[in-house]
């Protein structure tokens, strides 16, 4: 019995100096912020926005303008085939068809660069958000004395005095008066090079 007082005395005494080492962790100081209030009324964000809309309906609008022609002239060439009920058409109307194809062709890569432009311009808008606001959090964080801050949607409930969302809006507003709305061209993809 005494042994073991002795063995139990021994490893509390062990113990002891390592959890005195130990740092205690702070109590947990938390703010939230709204970020889609925050991304979509920022001043730079908003003509951000209208400039990326005013691209989608331009995009929208060359869609129309490249479909519509080639709409009417398939239709032609469908009516052309059909007349001729299942007989070989002559090469004029191959060459139609060849050159309606090619039409088509150009019109859908025309639109694949346009739209890929586009998301990159999104990416890139984004991007130049996300820098910013890093160093916001942090400023904010310790003005407000928060140790943690998180997106008021990943939140059940909230406190109205624990929300930061002016604080981040106005310093997304001073760090960034302006966003750049079209990415930068995309490097071009380097080929394989042959023996």
């Amino acid at each position: 019995m005494k042994n073991m007082l002795l063995i139990a005395a021994s490893a509390a005494a062990l113990l002891v100096p390592a959890s005195a080492g130990a740092q205690a962790i702070p109590a947990g100081v938390i703010a939230v912020v709204d970020l889609n209030t925050v991304t979509a009324t920022c001043n730079a964000c908003k003509t951000a926005l209208a400039a990326l809309n005013s691209k989608k309906a331009g995009l929208e609008s060359r869609a129309r303008a490249l479909s519509a022609p080639l709409e009417t002239e398939q239709k032609s060439i469908q009516a052309a085939v059909d007349v001729l009920k299942g007989a070989e058409p002559d090469a004029a109307l191959q060459a139609r068809a060849k050159a309606w194809e090619a039409k088509r062709q150009s019109a859908a890569q025309e639109m694949a660069r346009a739209q890929d432009q586009a998301q990159r311009d999104q990416a890139y808008i984004q991007k130049q958000i996300g820098d910013k606001l890093g160093p916001i959090y942090s400023q904010v964080m310790q003005k407000r004395g928060a140790n943690v801050l998180l997106e008021v949607g990943s939140t059940l409930a909230t406190s109205q005095s624990v929300e930061v969302t002016a604080d981040v809006l106005a310093g997304l507003n001073a760090a960034l008066p302006t966003i750049a709305t079209t990415a930068p061209a995309a490097p071009a993809q380097q080929k394989p090079q042959g023996r």
